[in-house]
């Protein structure tokens, strides 16, 4: 039998303070290749001899080599990303590198990230409905649109509070609210009409569609972190399933108890309203993301980076490949900001990427292939990995010609 081998006190710490940091950074939603990247060049600044292998749902950690390798392993959950958290664990960390702070008080700084406050549930409840009614703008809607999706936004968001105190409504809370809302709006349109119910419809449930997911998984098969990467985009694809079975609930139980909405054109609206839906939409982020408040003008100016340069990008290669300059140009920015001020580059860039991920493309296919529109629906799937892989070559080129300076 291989004896169990024996670390000192100080190696003991230090293991400590790379188990620790590990579920911290897992916690603030930190990608599987790029926790594994850190936490490899953390316990090489430490004198660790580490291995590291992570998936979206557990970590694994091995230290030594050969027979004296021991191993540990962490059970995690997905978490959407919180960026202020991720700033303060990356402050810990670099602390405890630089030698200012010792591994057992970083260890012990990192335990008690998990002690900070909830946003306001009506912070969140605003934010909720804050992004879909400004959903509602970029994806052509005018104030009619913008209004219904935004009570559908502020429905959703009182039932993410109520998630995370009930367990039950956890476990079912994007079909629940996909139900819910589509219900809702399914009646108003029946009732008062004069907007485009399809399209409030979506608006409402843009936080919940995850675009996100979809980028994050395609970055980590492209960083041939398969496992990782194939199982998270199988948890957006049933995230998806159950938003549009919800939906598609919800409307039909909707029209059969008031009728078919009509069918409406929305109406055209000023450009300069893009703009402000931008603003709206940004702040909205900053709040679901738990941002720092010294950050939300940063995000503020990425969200309008994003924007602005896929649009022209957009205009010269299509909206799939223009995706593609604007996440090329959004990551320089990140990095520019990571550079600047020594906060993580995802701090401007998951807001940024919030208003390019093709999570919508993605919801127009599983709803088209509900109403048994198969070619549509496989060409809007197909639109959406396009548009996502563009994104994620923008990302990979910035890193590569301009990359972040990392915690290690």
């Amino acid at each position: 039998m291989t004896p169990t081998p024996r670390f000192t006190e100080e190696t003991d710490a230090r293991i400590a303070f790379v188990l620790g940091l590990a579920s911290a950074l897992h916690e603030s939603g930190h990608s599987t290749h790029a926790l594994e990247e850190a936490l490899a060049a953390t316990s090489d600044r430490l004198g660790l001899s580490g291995q590291f292998f992570a998936t979206p749902t557990s970590i694994f950690a091995s230290f030594g080599e050969g027979p004296k390798q021991q191993t540990f392993m962490l059970r995690t959950q997905p978490s959407p990303p919180d960026l202020g958290q991720l700033v303060r664990v990356t402050e810990i960390a670099r602390a405890v590198l630089d030698g200012s702070v010792p591994p057992a008080e970083g260890t012990r700084r990192l335990a008690t990230l998990t002690e900070r406050a909830q946003p306001r549930p009506l912070a969140t409840i605003a934010a909720y409905g804050l992004a879909s009614a400004a959903a509602a703008r970029f994806l052509g809607g005018a104030g009619a649109e913008a209004a219904v999706a935004g009570a559908a936004g502020l429905t959703i968001g009182f039932l993410a509070v109520g998630a995370r105190r009930f367990s039950q409504l956890g476990r079912i809370f994007e079909l629940a609210a996909a139900f819910v809302a589509a219900f809702g709006v399914a009646a108003v349109g029946a009732f008062q009409g004069g907007f485009s119910a399809s399209l409030a419809t979506l608006a409402g449930l843009i936080v919940l569609i995850p675009g996100l997911a979809v980028t994050t998984g395609i970055a980590e098969l492209a960083n041939r972190h398969l496992q990782a990467g194939t199982s998270r985009l199988a948890g957006a694809f049933m995230t998806f399933i159950g938003i549009g079975f919800g939906v598609a609930l919800g409307s039909q139980l909707a029209v059969a108890v008031f009728g078919a909405p009509a069918t409406v054109t929305p109406a055209s609206v000023a450009a300069w309203l893009n703009w402000l839906a931008l603003l709206a939409c940004a702040a909205a982020f900053a709040i679901l993301l738990r941002a720092d408040r010294r950050d939300f003008g940063w995000i503020v100016l990425a969200g309008a980076l994003a924007f602005a340069s896929t649009r022209l990008g957009s205009a010269f290669l299509g909206p799939e490949l223009g995706v593609f300059v604007g996440s090329l140009l959004l990551g320089f920015g990140g990095n520019a900001f990571n550079r600047l001020t020594g906060r993580p580059s995802a701090v401007t860039l998951v807001p940024g990427l919030l208003t390019l991920v093709p999570g919508s493309i993605g919801f127009r296919s599983v709803t088209a292939m509900l109403d048994s529109q198969v070619v549509p629906g496989i060409d809007a799937a197909f639109s959406m990995m396009l548009t996502a892989v563009s994104l994620v070559a923008g990302l990979l080129v910035a890193a590569a010609v301009y990359p972040e300076r990392p915690i290690g």
